[in-house]
């Protein structure tokens, strides 16, 4: 398979990477800098300099390849104060319709997408959402999830015109290595080592490696049928207490003893926003993420397991892979803790 893979240098891309090296395919990545992918470049990747607000200006570089691996998206707006809704808009929604129009005209034969679970809202009774379950309040209220709801929906109208096989793979809350970023999933990581997390609180994710979301991807690639959903997200939401006690585990750093209120995590997670504009760092607490995880969101990928194999390995896997990726290569965001991770071991 010749394959071209947005967002390589990312989390689920570099994933995909991987996973698509390994099966003996051949991987060209639009990455916005090729200085900055020199790791990719040493594994035999060809590079291609892009940006998805400017689609054409790497449009013709999709010729040739057989799937179009589309995982770029902008998430900053989760995890960081402030109204990104432009650049959101721009580049998740107008960039992916501008993209598969691009594909198209460029002869690739087969898109495999990467939304995201978060355009799912809960089902009725406290039952597993699915990919038919409509979105919810939260939905449009988070503007990240609003932008990739908007995107399906230009999947869709797309789809109505095109003959070219889209095929969306919707994700939980990724994490594992490789998060150069780090995306918002690897900053809580990262602080839970330095102690910036002096408290445990009430929330809920369904934490999922990026390693079985992008086997799935490739799965999709060979046997996903044009213009299905796949959610591909462990089925079980972790309690942060649960994340905390893995993270104590294999890490040695003391998880909080004290756990606090939903409403005062909320008022800290204000304070630290107001504090993120005037220091220019990120917020460690975001306002949006902390009312996202507030409750369980169970859901379902029985459809994925079904049609796709998704399969999903036990998250202290994950966390242990990770966090050795980080001591490794990110040692100084790392902490004391670096050499007793180095020597966890990483996939």
């Amino acid at each position: 398979m010749r394959a071209f893979v947005t967002g390589a240098t990312g989390l689920l891309g570099g994933s995909l990477v991987e996973a698509l090296l390994a099966a003996g395919h051949s991987v060209t990545a639009m990455v916005r800098s090729k200085a900055k992918a020199g790791h990719l470049a040493a594994q035999g990747v060809s590079l291609v300099e892009g940006d998805m607000e400017q689609v054409g200006g790497f449009a013709p570089a999709l010729g040739g390849h057989e799937v179009l691996f589309h995982a770029a998206a902008y998430f900053r707006e989760y995890y960081q104060p402030g109204d990104h809704w432009a650049k959101l808009k721009a580049i998740n929604v107008d960039g992916t319709a501008a993209l598969l129009r691009a594909a198209e005209a460029a002869g690739v034969g087969k898109v495999v997408y990467a939304s995201s679970s978060g355009v799912l809202g809960k089902a009725p009774g406290g039952a597993p959402a699915d990919e038919t379950t409509p979105p919810d309040a939260m939905v449009h209220r988070n503007l990240y999830f609003r932008s990739k709801l908007l995107a399906e929906r230009a999947v869709d109208a797309f789809l109505a015109e095109s003959r070219l096989p889209v095929v969306l793979i919707q994700p939980g809350w990724m994490f594992g290595p490789g998060d150069r970023a780090p995306t918002s999933s690897g900053r809580l990581i990262l602080d839970y080592l330095n102690r910036r997390l002096p408290v445990s609180f009430p929330g809920y994710g369904a934490a999922t490696d990026a390693r079985d979301v992008a086997r799935a991807m490739l799965a999709a690639a060979e046997r996903g049928r044009g213009g299905e959903r796949y959610l591909v997200s462990a089925d079980t939401p972790v309690r942060f207490d649960q994340l905390f006690a893995l993270l104590e585990e294999l890490s040695g750093v003391p998880a909080p003893r004290l756990s606090v209120p939903y409403g005062v995590v909320l008022a800290a997670a204000y304070a630290s926003e107001a504090l993120s504009r005037l220091s220019g760092q990120p917020a460690t607490m975001p306002v949006e993420g902390i009312r996202t995880l507030r409750e369980p969101h169970p859901t379902s990928s029985a459809k994925g397991a079904r049609e796709l194999g998704a399969t999903f390995r036990p998250l202290r896997e994950t966390l242990r892979d990770e966090l050795a990726w980080f001591a490794r290569h990110r040692p100084e965001l790392v902490g004391p803790a670096a050499g007793r991770l180095a020597a966890l071991g990483s996939a």
